[in-house]
């Protein structure tokens, strides 16, 4: 199990309220939101180095590296909500994310698959949309979490394209196809299918292949 607080209070993904950045507790919110990411990241890196043994040392190495920047972002965003007078804790969150670690902990394909190559490069795609509704509310606060996120989409896209090594060199060692594997019926991505709009541009930096990107926008039709 997971090191955790006793807060944040862990709900339903369903019952988390929306808020609007355009208010000081709604930007704040927000803040907390990704910082919960953020924070649940470490931990999902931490486990990959330490659960899935006989793996080449690299793979420990890059898992390691990926929870001290993850944790640099968590450090990040904190900071920040402490300057707007809260702290990581005083929102509801929700589990989802450790709940997909839950998932895969058996199957090391399943989880380069579905937590760096499907969540978090979900995290590409939704912070540009982010990042342009903090400059519409332009106040310091939500100028400088545009700034924050511009470190962390900067390190994200090295995660993603991490995981993307590693899936497939795992399909290589299993004989899979790395495509058709991700696509098939019983494949990962029909556990969580991403939706659209792609940030086409950083999974491309991230080792998203053409093939793939196309296969996505296409609303991932075989």
């Amino acid at each position: 199990m997971p090191g955790r607080p006793e807060r944040p209070r862990l709900i339903h993904p369903a019952k988390v309220p929306r808020r609007s950045p355009a208010k000081p507790e709604g930007l704040a919110a927000l803040l907390h939101a990704i910082a919960h990411i953020e924070f649940n990241a470490i931990n999902l890196a931490l486990d990959a180095a330490w659960r899935f043994e006989g793996m080449p040392e690299s793979f420990h190495h890059d898992w390691l590296r990926v929870a001290a920047e993850e944790a640099f972002h968590f450090t990040l965003l904190a900071d920040h909500l402490q300057s707007l007078g809260f702290s990581y804790g005083d929102f509801d969150a929700h589990d989802g994310l450790w709940s997909m670690c839950e998932k895969t902990a058996g199957d090391i394909v399943a989880r380069m698959a579905l937590v760096p190559r499907t969540l978090e490069a979900r995290g590409l795609d939704a912070t540009p949309q982010i990042q342009a509704k903090l400059r519409q509310v332009g106040t310091p606060a939500a100028l400088r979490a545009v700034e924050i996120l511009d470190v962390i989409l900067r390190d994200e896209v090295g995660h993603v394209a991490i995981g993307n090594r590693w899936y497939r060199w795992l399909c290589a060692r299993d004989g899979l196809d790395p495509v058709a594997h991700y696509a098939s019926p019983g494949g990962a991505l029909r556990r969580a299918a991403p939706a659209s709009p792609f940030n086409e541009e950083a999974r491309l930096r991230a080792g998203f292949s053409a093939e793939e990107l196309a296969w996505l926008s296409a609303g991932g039709t075989p």
